[in-house]
């Protein structure tokens, strides 16, 4: 123990010694900055640790540094490393980022370790950034599901440690790519800047000669200023200059620096560093540069990386003497930002996104777009089963929230730019959707305590029936429903308005279905079909489905009984007409599609307007996968980040293609087979607008030892002269050019592969009368790759990793076989200044379903009427159409958090484009009145009132953004929301 300590105070010694002098401060943000010396280049070393949620290992298995075989480091000793390290000197800092470690770790901490890390918090030497759960995918990752992370580790940091862990910097350095929606949500979350590490090789060639790698990203059309953020890329990435890796998983000298010693070397590393610190000044703009001093999994012993570092500062700072022009300090990205918000520059801006991302000639990351498509759904009909709980927590008031943090936490888990993506191993996939699915059953539990308040009428003590999920009804199974007499189906409508949607019932025998008034509902008995039926795993015995027009109320539910046929009504079916091999037309008084007799479809007609689109050619095809047994990172094969076709010509997954067409009364459908693993139904339903293309893909065959991508292609008669638009994170959409980058010059290397973008919920192609939409239930990649064509990757499975890492070929399977995919495309036609109205109401419909729950009541009809209500909503007035609820989240017994968006861009409609007016106490009156209401910024973490954001100037004059416009239009509980406005409150009620 004496030998210890004898250790420890003598690097105390050393250390306070050699170090730079140390701006001593007992406050927090800016104000601890140090910013350096102005007449020198001063350098920022930034020391950071990037831990991955997942990605080789699972969240856990990196956390306490289990499976040492495939990664040998553990983030709790991490942690535990850099507190003690930060302790021995009051120099040094550190920032991290990653709060679902940093939450496990202080869980396990002792009260005094949590004093010493309050303080190293309070004085500004330990310091969070971006502070979300995880650090999110910006190409496949939801908006919805953005904020609720971000805001989760928010909540934690806020509760834990105030003001001074508030994060202020976004710190994006290993996602795949940038989003401009991602970055204007992190200006609303009051974000002073965003630095992040990947940008293609093009563009930093372009800026590192310009010196423009520092800007203000104007994040949005929609928002003025307000919404623009300073944005900086990292120099290599977010590892530190080559040779000056001071982590025990580096092979670079360490500085020896005792001259009576052999291999004396602080001379020569002294030269090498200030070449290095000299060289990187060159393409930045200022006198002040960053050095990000960390890499994946760092620190695990922080004393051996500080003591290098403190040593080197020193002999660094002491050329000084010598006229050196290099000073060399702890520094944080905030201080490093601060300090080039003080140096008076005016900005150069963009408008446009980082994306998608080249590392080397003919290396795109557009492959992870689609990688592991099933994930991709599971986590969108995660979160919609999660918002829905949140609400009915709320509306039920019986304040469970606690029950469904870990589903919140595995949500957060599943943004990271690793989990959603598709590019972690399989087991590490695996690993999400158990969490998922964990959470779900948490949420089943919340559901039923909400509707054990909800259901019973009033003075009415019965037991309410237990409510399950049928979460297999994609694939027409729900098993506990199959040969009961009687059941329910209850539908929870998320959205704040009424919706009209085709609701599935999978059976084994027939059923009178009642209403919520006791009425019969005029239902169809169909055939469940055979490409449905014979997906593998598939368990149910169900051979038909009934199918029913539901229309819901805002923000509440119906619930349907079903009560078996006796024999005298077991015939009953309505006519149902069927056609095979035949040239086909689906119409309604909305549309009309047209098929020929092999399957094709011809033409799309709006009816009510007049408008026709001609299908050139449709169908499903194929890319062969570039694969090499040799891939490396700058020649990968095609695999779960990158998308490397071996040819440019997709291949037909048949020649041949069957086609049947069915007619009923509410739907009518056109069932198209291509072969015994690809299909698809158009499916046009009465009084719908839109057209339902429903798919299943898969297994896809690899016995030709061949990788294949599978897309969905329309070409089309549109001229849409190389134009088409993507949405980024189901918000603004974007305008993409065919072989065109706004910001450099682009050599279209791979026509196909650079073309590709992220679509998290829309694209788009038009001319001067037409537009036409895909809407898509997950996020995919795709693109337009001719005029009038729009192709979209639905699902992949390849034989070769791409060399980027995860050591692993995008080979999923299940049952013994290739993975089967189902989901769905909705398609839109109409002019272009209409289609917004269509596709945006549609697509918030799509993303927020009604949440169907079941129960085995054992009782008849008539008592079950008189016990429960059958129909219920939180809402007795109309909601503006262009406004959408985001979040409700119960907070206490008094106490809710809410978010409520504009989510119409401005100038896309001519009346849904104008600024909303709402009265938030509608939302509250089935429970209280407001008696207080707060505004907050967008993670909840401050009130709006109180944030003061830094100032910056373009090179075109205008300020990054104006205070004046955060006091907006509150006047009680009346609210106006401009386009694409969010806005969140804490609201308390009596």
């Amino acid at each position: 123990m004496n030998i210890v300590k004898f250790c420890v105070l003598l690097l105390l010694f050393v250390t306070k010694s050699l170090a730079a002098p140390y701006k001593s401060s007992n406050s927090c943000g800016y104000e601890s900055c140090n910013l350096g010396k102005s007449d020198k280049l001063n350098v920022h070393i930034v020391v950071h640790t990037h831990d991955d949620v997942g990605w080789l290992k699972t969240v856990d298995q990196y956390y306490y540094g289990s499976h040492k075989e495939i990664e040998k480091r553990g983030v709790q000793y991490i942690l535990d490393s850099v507190m003690e390290a930060l302790v021995d000197n009051p120099d040094r800092r550190f920032i991290y980022v990653e709060m679902a470690f940093f939450w496990r770790w202080w869980n396990q901490q002792s009260n005094d370790t949590r004093d010493i890390v309050k303080q190293l918090v309070n004085e500004g030497r330990l310091e969070f950034i971006s502070g979300g759960w995880s650090m999110v995918d910006e190409a496949t990752t939801h908006y919805n599901s953005i904020i609720d992370q971000h805001a989760l580790g928010a909540e934690f940091l806020y509760e834990t440690f105030g003001d001074c862990a508030r994060p202020k910097i976004g710190w994006q350095i290993d996602p795949f790519g940038h989003s401009r929606e991602v970055a204007s949500l992190f200006a609303q979350m009051g974000f002073d800047g965003l630095f992040f590490g990947r940008a293609d090789y093009h563009d930093l060639i372009d800026r590192s000669t310009k010196r423009t790698r520092e800007m203000i990203w104007q994040t949005t059309s929609n928002l003025d200023p307000q919404n623009w953020l300073f944005t900086g890329i990292l120099p290599l990435y977010y590892f530190g200059p080559p040779s000056f890796c001071f982590d025990i998983t580096c092979r670079d000298q360490p500085i020896m620096d005792d001259p009576s010693l052999h291999d004396y070397n602080v001379p020569e590393r002294v030269e090498t560093f200030i070449g290095e610190a000299l060289a990187q000044a060159e393409i930045y703009a200022t006198n002040h540069i960053i050095m990000t001093m960390g890499g994946d999994f760092f620190a695990e012993n922080a004393h051996r990386n500080f003591k290098n570092l403190d040593k080197l500062i020193y002999y660094v700072n002491l050329q000084q003497e010598n006229g050196s022009d290099v000073n060399v300090f702890y520094s944080t990205p905030s201080c490093y930002l601060y300090a080039l918000n003080k140096a008076g520059k005016k900005w150069s801006t963009k408008t446009d996104d980082f994306l998608p991302y080249a590392s080397t000639p003919f290396v795109y990351w557009t492959g992870y777009f689609t990688s592991r498509p099933a994930l991709k759904r599971y986590e969108r009909y995660a979160n919609n089963i999660l918002q829905a709980t949140r609400q009915l927590n709320g509306f039920s008031q019986i304040n469970r929230r606690n029950v469904i943090f870990s589903f919140s936490e595995a949500m957060g888990l599943a943004q990271h730019h690793d989990a959603v993506s598709g590019t972690s191993k399989q087991h590490v996939a695996d690993d999400y959707t158990q969490r998922l699915s964990d959470g779900i059953d948490r949420a089943t539990e919340v559901i039923n305590s909400a509707y054990g308040k909800l259901l019973p009428k009033e003075g009415q003590t019965a037991s309410v029936p237990n409510q399950f999920l049928c979460q297999y009804s994609n694939i027409s199974e729900c098993l506990p429903i199959e040969g009961q007499e009687q059941f329910t189906v209850t539908l929870w409508n998320p959205t704040i308005h009424p919706v009209t949607v085709y609701h599935r019932v999978p059976v084994t025998k027939q059923y009178l279905i009642y209403d919520p008034i006791g009425n019969l509902v005029s239902a169809e008995y169909l055939p469940i079909p055979n490409t449905t039926k014979s997906i593998p795993g598939r368990m149910s015995s169900a051979q038909n489905q009934y199918l029913f027009e539901v229309t819901l109320p805002a923000l509440g539910y119906n619930t349907y009984y079903f009560q078996a046929k006796g024999q005298q009504g077991a015939g009953n079916k309505k006519n149902t007409i069927t056609t095979e091999n035949q040239a086909c037309m689906l119409q309604n008084e909305y549309l009309r599609v047209e098929f020929d007799d092999l399957g094709n479809l011809k033409r799309m007609v709006n009816l009510a307007k007049n408008l026709t689109v001609s299908f050139i050619e449709q169908g499903l095809y194929w890319y062969t996968g570039y694969a090499h047994a040799n891939s490396s990172a700058v020649s990968p094969s095609s695999g779960a980040y990158i998308f490397r076709p071996l040819f440019p010509q997709a291949q037909p997954v048949s020649i041949l293609r069957r086609i049947n067409c069915t007619y009923t009364d509410t739907m009518q459908k056109a069932s198209i087979v291509f072969n015994k693993w690809a299909s698809y139904e158009f499916n046009l339903y009465r009084n719908s607008s839109v057209v339902e293309v429903e798919w299943i893909m898969g297994p896809i065959p690899i016995d030709d030892d061949s990788g294949k991508e599978i897309i969905i292609r329309f070409n089309t008669d549109i001229n849409n002269a190389k134009k088409y638009y993507t949405d980024a994170n189901g918000r603004q959409v974007l305008e993409r050019i065919r072989d065109y980058r706004p910001t450099w010059h682009h050599v279209p290397d791979d026509p196909i592969s650079s073309n590709y973008y992220p679509i998290n919920s829309r694209i788009w192609i038009q001319d001067e009368s037409r537009q036409f939409t895909i809407l898509t239930d997950r996020s995919q990649g795709g693109g337009s790759m001719y005029d009038g064509s729009i192709e979209i990757m639905i699902h992949r499975r390849l034989l070769r990793d791409d060399s980027m890492g995860v050591r692993e070929a995008l080979n999923e399977t299940a049952y013994g076989q290739g993975l089967v995919i189902s989901g769905k495309h909705i398609l839109v036609l109409d002019r272009p200044s209409d289609s917004a109205r269509l596709h945006r109401t549609t697509a918030q419909q799509l993303f927020m379903h009604p949440l169907a729950t079941y129960s085995l009541p054992n009782t008849s009809l008539s008592n079950y009427s008189t016990k429960f209500r059958q129909t219920w909503s939180a809402l007795l007035d109309t909601m503006p159409l262009n406004v959408h609820l985001l979040t409700f989240d119960q907070l206490s017994p008094k106490q809710y958090l809410i978010r409520v968006e504009h989510y119409f861009e401005a100038n896309e409609d001519a009346f849904y484009s104008k600024p909303a007016t709402m009265n938030l106490q509608t939302m509250f009156k089935s429970i209280g009145n407001i008696k207080d209401v707060m505004e907050l910024i967008l993670s909840a973490n401050l009130p709006l009132a109180d944030l003061h954001r830094l100032n910056w100037t373009a090179k075109d004059q205008q300020p990054s953004h104006k205070n004046t416009l955060r006091q907006s239009s509150l006047n009680g509980t009346t609210i106006i929301l401009d386009p694409m406005q969010i806005r969140t409150f804490q609201i308390d009620i009596v």
